[in-house]
């Protein structure tokens, strides 16, 4: 079996000023000199770092921590202004969509306290690439992709501290600590807007980081030999600090094909069945109850049958009412509620969420202060579609209450 070579000793380049104290690692593998530089998400020495390899330095092709939706992000700040709600809430992809503009609300206070744009270095590295017509290789795995299983790594109570984490990255109105700062120049965007969970908790924090060092280590090796015929020989390759180590140690080490490696470490876990099974079991059994109640006195029947509508359509309404929902789309959660088991799949707060969107079509002014309206308690109710995204999740959580609610006093009225 062969081995991949070890690291080469820094050119002369390193001594450039702009290069001084900063992390470089040279990687020399199947014929490929990879030059790892590790950057600082807020920082403008970094950005000054790319631009002096980049201008001293011959490469075939640059590579950097991101991926496809978040260059696309980068490349084009005001894309997500095309985001057609209908088809997020449909594709059930609310949630993601929520968390990705938590994130981003993070984001901006770090900018504006540092007044250094998070993810700076990361531009730089695209814009050079694109002016010396040299191939970007985006070797990151997909943001949602990592969001999800991060989120499957953890028991069903650390969720909530995950949760709790990243509303407070948001709502916190302090300044962030200039040791946070720091401690994100040498780390990672994700990890530290999870804050102390990722460095708490091992399977998160193999998420967040183990997992995608080895991915980006793969994707490297996958690009290198996908343009074998182009050869390229010297590829610079700009990750946040914190992958720096990791990443080239496997970089040096991996051994699995590639493309097997990216493949199961791009996959979104199954979703856990156990819910679904409590939810369909309580709901039979209620459905029983209400039948047997029938059997027994139809008065009784009668009474069962009116607490699982006015529960589950009560709860419903009151998650769409505490949303600030027109009264159409409370009056869609209400119908919503009770038949929600009869539509499998579809979320009475999808329905809901739906009519509120309808009935009060996002603005374009909504769009240009979503990510300012969000970070603040009382955007969430101002912002058109920061108040839809929040009508589809307290909807839901409404009609989870009321079957749980009509099914202790349905079981309660037999005994």
């Amino acid at each position: 079996m062969s081995f991949p070579e070890t690291s080469s000793p820094e050119t002369g380049s390193a001594l450039l000023p702009a290069l001084q104290g900063q992390p470089i690692e040279r990687v020399q593998r199947d014929g490929v000199e990879y030059v790892v530089l590790g950057t600082a998400h807020v920082s403008k020495v970094s950005v000054d770092a790319v631009d002096a390899l980049l201008a001293n330095e011959h490469f075939d092709a640059v590579a950097i921590e991101l991926c496809d939706s978040r260059a696309q992000s980068m490349r084009d700040p005001e894309a997500f202004k095309q985001m057609d709600l209908f088809k997020v809430i449909r594709q059930g992809k609310a949630g993601m969509v929520a968390a990705s503009l938590v994130l981003s609300t993070f984001q901006k206070r770090l900018a504006d306290q540092s007044g250094i744009q998070p993810g700076a270095e990361m531009k730089a590295a695209m814009d050079g690439a694109d002016k010396r017509a040299l191939p970007l290789w985006l070797v990151d795995r997909e943001v949602g992709t990592t969001l999800k299983r991060a989120w499957h790594s953890v028991g069903f109570w650390q969720r909530f501290g995950l949760l709790g984490g990243l509303l407070a990255s948001v709502f916190e109105r302090e300044a962030i600590e200039q040791e946070e700062i720091e401690k994100l120049k040498q780390g990672d965007l994700l990890e530290s807007a999870f804050s102390e969970f990722a460095s708490e908790s091992k399977p998160l924090y193999q998420s967040l980081i183990g997992e995608r060092d080895a991915f980006m280590a793969a994707r490297l090796r996958e690009e290198a030999a996908r343009t074998a015929t182009a050869e390229p020989r010297r590829v610079l390759v700009v990750i946040g600090a914190g992958h720096l180590k990791g990443l080239t140690g496997l970089l040096r080490e991996q051994q699995d094909d590639p493309a097997t490696i990216v493949a199961n470490l791009a996959s979104t876990p199954p979703k856990a069945r156990w819910p679904k099974w409590v939810a369909l079991i309580l709901v039979l059994a209620v459905f029983a109850a209400i039948g047997y109640a029938f059997h027994r006195n139809t008065a009784l029947g009668a009474q069962a049958l009116r607490d699982w509508v006015l529960y589950t359509a009560g709860f419903s309404a009151l998650g769409a009412l505490i949303a600030g929902g027109h009264p159409l789309s409370i009056l869609a959660a209400f119908i919503a509620g009770p038949i929600k088991p009869f539509r499998p799949g579809i979320p009475s707060g999808g329905i809901s969420a739906m009519a509120e969107a309808w009935v009060r079509r996002p603005r374009v002014i909504d769009f240009d202060t979503l990510r300012d309206d969000i970070g603040h308690w009382s955007g969430w109710w101002k912002n058109r579609v920061a108040r839809t995204l929040l009508n589809f999740f307290l909807v839901s959580l409404g009609t989870i209450i009321g079957e749980y609610t009509a099914g202790i006093h349905i079981f309660k009225s037999l005994l």
